[in-house]
């Protein structure tokens, strides 16, 4: 009895998760310009995605974006999580306890707060992108320290003493002992911080300049135009955004159980 609750519960999260994405994609091979009745298959919706200069110019614009800010809010929050790892335990907590603002907080409330410091306080033209990359590491770096603490609590926090005990350099420890032990909580904090910054709306919407558009803006701005080619392309770049993140979760997973299984094997041989 449990074990078939087990089963039904998970077919229902199934379908309330992916359902929708799938039917999104079974009508982005279509010519129907709207959800509803399926007139025909075609692939252009995806010849308009790739040929199109201003979907091309969007796309490559917001991936450029997320892998910029994503660096630098992967270098912030990991030098935070090491910097508070190794405090005294009142540092410790205040740096932690700030650091969950930024995640609890609405996105449009740090978007218009980023707005009005950088833009009308500090005078910082939108023009030169600042606002929409600071505004994109604020709202990815919490997340990377997140991500980096658990492995430091999992580590052992003697050894970067010891590698300085033995002659290496504060900066020598952290990159060849502490950053190996740390790495895979680093790269969860780095793609995760490339998600948040691909999927962000309200912090672009109020930092952007006013000639670009990431994925998000221009998805909203274009549904609500009558450009239908625009519209029906979007469903094709809908797909493949979601195809992409499928084969890094398998990709990732793939290699986690490779590393385990190399591991376990490694142990039974030492």
């Amino acid at each position: 009895m449990k074990k078939g609750f087990r089963v039904a519960f998970i077919i229902l999260m199934l379908v309330i998760l992916y359902l929708p994405i799938l039917i999104l994609a079974v009508y982005s091979f279509t010519d129907s310009a709207n959800i509803g009745t399926i007139h025909g298959f075609s692939v252009q919706n995806y010849v308009t995605l790739f040929t199109k200069p201003e979907l091309a110019d969007m796309i490559w614009g917001t991936v450029l974006l997320a892998v910029g800010s994503a660096l630098i809010a992967t270098l912030l929050g990991t030098l935070g999580a090491v910097g508070a790892f190794y405090s005294k335990k009142l540092a410790s907590g205040i740096v932690s306890a700030m650091n969950q603002v930024p995640v609890v907080n609405a996105d449009v409330v740090t978007g218009f707060s980023i707005c009005i410091l950088l833009i009308v306080v500090f005078g910082v033209s939108k023009e030169s992108y600042v606002p929409l990359v600071v505004g994109h590491v604020v709202l990815s770096a919490p997340f990377v320290y997140l991500s980096v603490v658990p492995k430091l609590k999992q580590m052992d926090g003697s050894l970067y003493e010891a590698a300085m005990d033995l002659g290496a350099s504060p900066f020598t420890a952290l990159i060849k002992v502490v950053l190996p032990q740390i790495l895979p909580g680093v790269i969860s904090g780095f793609a995760l911080a490339i998600t948040l910054s691909l999927d962000d709306y309200f912090i672009a919407s109020y930092t952007k300049p006013a000639t670009f558009d990431t994925i998000s803006t221009y998805v909203v701005n274009a549904t609500k135009g009558s450009q239908t080619e625009i519209k029906t392309a979007l469903w094709a770049l809908s797909t493949v955004i979601f195809v992409i993140v499928i084969l890094i979760v398998v990709g990732m997973n793939m290699t986690s159980k490779a590393k385990a299984r190399a591991g376990k094997a490694g142990g039974r041989y030492e």
